[in-house]
């Protein structure tokens, strides 16, 4: 059972050993592990979308280096008469400004109608399903004293945080369960930050001639890197196609279905967004209030049989071929239902860890609700806090919640403001925040 809406311990974020040689950029074409014609249709649709571009904002909007890439591509698009320099505003081939022609123009309307991706070069398949055995959540390991330290301002048991560390480090998957409101997606995120580091992903990849979609915004936080000896040097930078990030925590709830599990195709844009599985890779994927998706239970387990025993997965293509990553990921299921309703012991089996949830006993919700008071400063009374336990819960047999104190101090103080009056614990509020918060039934 945790506290709700304290104040997070911050866990250190480390950074991969020698994060200089991940990837070190490319130097030729054939680096990059992309076929030439790619490189040049790239460069070709950013000038054709940007209108008028120099050469250094070609690399990068690209992700490469001038020197030998970009500089090849752009002086094969003019030798071609698909570009043309207009002017520059500096001495080097770097400040050399670009325009598509007529000829370039009509090469680009018929690269959009194949697919419209002008971004960051892609990495190819191969190469991110080694960057992800490279820095895998199978590397984590967690302590007592880092469970202890990440969970030091929630009300957990230690005999939970026993359950809880050992199933963070089988980086494999877990089974939240029990009645709501006992900070089930509390835990989940504390697990999260377990894991602990950062990851390099791709911003998009190659696979097959096709174009997947994987950093977003929404679901990855960058980390800005220390700044290292060099690194206005082409020579001694990384390769920037990737970005470094938070190890990737994903959330999905009802919106879930088997559709989302594989590659989404665009087929206006003609590329693929890459599936949840596959951005939490490296990370955590919680499906929240497991149970309650579009989906069947059933049916989102039989797809990931393969996936929890062998730690990869086949997405497929819209040409119909299926290509293999790596699943690593700890996946987190979360729900109020009983395990038993939602899948047989065959299934059950298959996810590693069961944690159950259950209600705080009486000592903890007390605990929970000093913890509450004083982070809202609200004086706590002993006297106040029985009459609320022993008039809205015991005498109408309501059960003790985690999330309880928060929400019904916050009631507390909604009331007190609109009654222009100090939040105290007393029998007026407290009575009217239990009006408020609780349904009434019959």
């Amino acid at each position: 059972m945790a506290v709700f809406n304290m104040t997070a311990p911050t866990v250190p974020v480390t950074f991969m050993s020698q994060p200089t040689t991940f990837f070190p950029p490319p130097k030729t074409i054939a680096d990059t592990g992309l076929p030439t014609s790619f490189i040049h249709e790239l460069a070709l649709k950013i000038i054709y979308f940007a209108g008028e571009i120099q050469a250094n904002v070609v690399a990068e909007e690209m992700r490469l280096p001038h020197t030998n890439i970009v500089e090849s591509a752009l002086n094969f698009l003019v030798k071609e008469e698909f570009c043309q320099i207009t002017g520059a505003t500096g001495y080097s081939e770097r400040a050399y400004k670009y325009v598509v022609t007529g000829k370039g123009s009509s090469k680009a309307q018929e690269l959009l109608a194949r697919n419209q991706y002008a971004g960051p070069a892609p990495v190819p398949l191969a190469v991110y399903n080694e960057a992800m055995e490279r820095q895998g959540i199978g590397l984590v390991s967690v302590s007592r004293d880092t469970i202890r330290d990440s969970f030091n301002d929630i009300v957990i048991s230690d005999a939970m945080l026993r359950r809880v560390g050992p199933a963070v480090n089988s980086a494999r998957s877990i089974f939240l369960y029990g009645p709501p409101g006992n900070g089930k997606t509390t835990i989940a995120e504390r697990m999260a930050r377990l894991l602990g580091g950062n990851v390099y992903l791709p911003y998009a990849i190659y696979a097959d001639g096709q174009i997947i979609r994987l950093y977003d915004q929404h679901n990855h936080k960058a980390v800005t890197e220390p700044p290292r000896n060099g690194a206005n040097n082409e020579s001694t930078r990384r390769d920037t196609r990737w970005v470094l990030c938070q190890r990737p925590f994903i959330t999905v709830g009802g919106e879930l279905t088997l559709e989302t599990l594989d590659l989404i195709f665009d087929p206006v844009s003609k590329t693929y967004e890459a599936p949840f599985q596959m951005k939490a890779n490296g990370g955590m994927f919680l499906i929240d209030d497991f149970g309650r998706q579009q989906l069947r239970p059933q049916d989102l387990l039989n797809r990931w049989i393969l996936p929890l025993e062998k730690r990869y997965d086949f997405l497929t293509l819209i040409t119909g071929k299926k290509i293999e990553i790596p699943f690593d990921v700890l996946i987190v299921f979360s729900t109020n239902l009983d395990p038993r309703d939602l899948m047989d012991e065959a299934f059950l089996r298959r996810i590693r860890y069961k944690i159950n949830v259950p209600n705080p006993t009486w000592d903890d919700f007390r605990t929970i609700f000093q913890l509450n008071c004083t982070q809202r400063h609200i004086p706590y009374d002993e006297e106040m806090f029985k009459y609320l336990v022993l008039e809205h819960y015991v005498k109408v047999k309501r059960e003790p919640k985690a999330v309880h104190p928060r929400d019904l101090l916050d009631q507390l103080m909604d009331i007190a403001r609109y009654l222009q009056t100090e939040p105290r614990l007393e029998k007026e509020l407290l009575d009217a925040a239990v009006d408020a918060y609780f349904v009434k039934v019959g």
